[in-house]
């Protein structure tokens, strides 16, 4: 079967559906593709590229034509009626706000595939391009905020004086506010941020911000993972913290989205109390806007010198690695499609995935698709009936267990305490000094690694690595001891360190190939 890669024509769009890259694993995968000539340009991936990869270059024809057609942006009439009957389309269709598209589809007989309505389901995480999408946004988005904004992000201190770091708020941590979050406190800035789900908490002071508390405004656990409307209370308790966080804010980000309508969180009078200066970007403007003052697509600047971004093409303000994570996603969808791999499309629609994705078939229309079973909540804990007197009995018996443990923890204290003032008494002087050293050791080594921040796991293994170096030389030169007692610990110590070692580097490899930029 043929893909076909069309040149996107929606106005400004600098995005395209496949690269070099992902082409040569589409051939992989037993499809011939065809690349509309300078599909790719605006993305700086010249026609060369593909060719090299295995494509084939073609006219608009040619690759709307194709047995499937992989786009970014949802056709047009004329573009839907350049497909072939029977042909696959996998694009992003907002199929509940296009329903007329879904039906011309249908009608001209076309198999659709919503890139925009992947279930939120753990196995569909490679499929899911909003993400990647979103992602990028809240990384554009702090770009943007920093060219609009008259300052440094990070505090200097230079021979003129000093100056202070930005101060950046994100309101909501989803995939673009938890972007935005890591690439302004990467940038040096004072990151604070807020979400209505207390779950995400860890995960705002883990990219380096701090987590703005507003109890009254939190709600439980969401079962499905998303946001879900405040209630007046709620809404007015929020207002407060956002009035405040604003008004001491360089940067304001707002990324609040609830199914696909955006909420107000930044009214008209927060702008006017907001200094002179300060930029408030408003991921949400495709929504209608988190800010009062918003218009999508354009840049307002208020009459007390704040300037508001409504940009709606952030991704395409990125082409090359947009386009990039949005041909992976295409290349997992196929892999999904072709489990032959041998360039034959096959629609399971018993896979939950594929079903969720799939709004029309051979004439049908299958938006919606039915639900799929998943909860994003902690299971409920299962209850239990249980004897009020077997009860009192099993609460007896664990006390009295305590108890003992307590017991024979005191006991063995005690004895180690002899044992270690007899091991003083009668050992020679240079051991109360190695003894002291080691104990010193372990107290310090226990308080500082068990204080240390998760952020820091990576090179504080890097500096176990180097101390296991350390005693591997030292019991190297031990195992030669005339005494077998000494040669013996020498070997066991080589041979733990020894694993240490190379476990650590294998870990630290992998964990940095993570960061490697590919050829």
């Amino acid at each position: 079967m043929r893909i076909g890669v069309p040149r996107e024509t929606r106005p400004g769009e600098r995005l395209v559906a496949a690269t070099p890259r992902t082409v040569a694993q589409l051939v992989g995968l037993g499809y011939d593709v065809v690349v509309e000539h300078g599909a790719g340009e605006r993305a700086s991936y010249p026609d060369e590229a593909y060719t090299e990869a295995g494509a084939t270059l073609g006219d608009a024809a040619l690759a709307w034509g194709a047995d499937v057609v992989t786009a970014v942006n949802s056709p047009s009439a004329e573009q839907v009626a350049a497909l072939s009957e029977g042909a696959t389309l996998v694009a992003m269709l907002a199929p509940g706000a296009n329903e007329a598209l879904v039906q011309q589809l249908a009608d001209h007989g076309v198999t659709a595939l919503a890139l925009d309505a992947v279930p939120r389901i753990s196995r569909a995480q490679s499929l899911d391009v909003l993400s990647a999408m979103s992602n990028v946004a809240g990384y554009r988005a702090v770009i943007e905020s920093a060219e609009e904004y008259g300052g440094m992000f990070a505090g200097q201190v230079t021979a003129a004086g000093k100056t202070a770091p930005a101060n950046v708020f994100v309101i909501g941590a989803g995939v673009a506010g938890l972007a935005a979050i890591g690439t302004a406190a990467s940038l040096g800035a004072q990151v604070r941020a807020f979400d209505v789900r207390p779950e995400v908490g860890e995960q705002i002071e883990s990219m380096g911000a701090e987590f703005v508390q507003a109890e009254g405004a939190r709600q439980e656990v969401s079962t499905d993972g998303y946001a879900s409307a405040l209630t007046a209370e709620q809404e007015r308790l929020t207002a407060e913290m956002y009035a405040a966080e604003s008004a001491r804010a360089d940067i304001v980000v707002t990324t609040a989205l609830v199914r696909g309508r955006a909420p107000r969180t930044i009214s008209a009078e927060m702008v006017a109390a907001m200094r002179p200066g300060s930029v408030i970007v408003d991921l949400a403007a495709s929504g209608g806007g988190n800010c009062e003052l918003t218009v999508p697509g354009e840049r307002v600047v208020t009459e007390n010198g704040v300037v508001i971004l409504g940009y709606t093409d952030l991704t395409s303000r990125m082409p090359k690695h947009t386009s990039q994570l949005v041909g992976t996603n295409i290349v997992n969808l196929l892999k999904l499609l072709t489990p032959g791999g041998d360039g034959q499309v096959v629609l399971d629609l018993d896979d939950e995935v594929l079903r969720g994705m799939t709004v029309a078939r051979a004439g049908e229309v299958l938006w919606p698709p039915p639900p799929v079973a998943v909860s994003a909540a902690p299971a409920a804990p299962v209850a239990s009936v249980v004897d009020e007197a077997q009860a009192a009995r099993d609460a007896a018996t664990a006390l009295d267990e305590a108890r003992r443990r307590g017991t024979r923890r005191a006991v063995g204290y005690a004895l180690g305490a002899v044992l270690a003032a007899l091991a003083i008494t009668f050992s020679p002087p240079a051991f109360v000094g190695h003894f002291t050293v080691f104990a010193l050791a372990v107290v310090v080594g226990y308080y500082v690694i068990s204080n240390v921040s998760h952020s820091l796991h990576t090179p504080l293994m890097a500096q176990t690595n180097a101390i296991s170096g350390i005693i591997l030389v030292g019991a190297l030169l031990q195992i030669g001891d005339s005494s077998w007692v000494v040669t013996t610990i020498a070997f066991v110590a080589a041979a733990l360190a020894s694993i240490n070692i190379f476990g650590g580097f294998l870990v630290a490899y992998r964990m940095i190939g993570m960061f490697r930029k590919e050829a």
